[in-house]
């Protein structure tokens, strides 16, 4: 297993839809280690594959102690009410964390490596995770999400954030 760097924003894998994972072989195998290896820290709820440069359709995620990935997620149910759970942010645009409506309830079905079904959902955490990570997966960060005014501030202080980061 190795612990993969995290690409930020203005990598265009994170602007890229991802391929879906067609046969599972030692890359699939190796990615999803990886994935593992990489969300298994403190402050890490999920971690999609382009995140770390693989344009393949994964995720892992490590919520409340349980640490697990699916591959080829496909968000098969959300509710029609939406939640606000406070500031959202993301490890591909550091530091930075904005208010950001989501479904409060989503439910993805994708398969494991041998091809069984994995199914996550829930509520709250779970729903933004779920939300948040199958968006990268077809190239949207939660920036997109964001209202317009929010947006416009979150889009000015990336900019300054980058321009002091030089």
């Amino acid at each position: 297993m190795a612990m993969r760097d995290i690409r930020t924003i203005g990598d265009p894998v994170l602007r890229t839809p991802c391929e879906p994972i067609t046969e599972v072989d030692d890359r699939v195998r190796q990615l999803v280690e990886d994935l593992l290896e990489t969300v298994d820290h403190d402050g890490r709820a999920g971690l999609a594959a382009n995140q770390i440069g693989v344009s393949l359709k994964a995720f892992s995620w490590n919520i409340d102690g349980e640490i697990g990935y699916i591959l080829n997620p496909s968000i098969v149910e959300v509710s029609d009410e939406l939640q606000d759970l406070g500031e959202e942010g993301c490890l591909s645009v550091p530091g930075l964390w904005y208010p950001c409506e989501r479904p409060a309830y989503a439910k993805a079905i994708g398969t494991d490596l041998d091809g069984g079904e994995v199914v996550i959902e829930g509520e709250e955490i779970w729903a933004r995770l779920i939300n948040h990570e199958c968006d990268h997966l077809d190239g949207k960060l939660y920036l997109d999400r964001l209202k317009k005014d929010v947006r416009r501030r979150a889009m000015r202080e990336l900019r300054e954030s980058l321009e002091e980061r030089g």
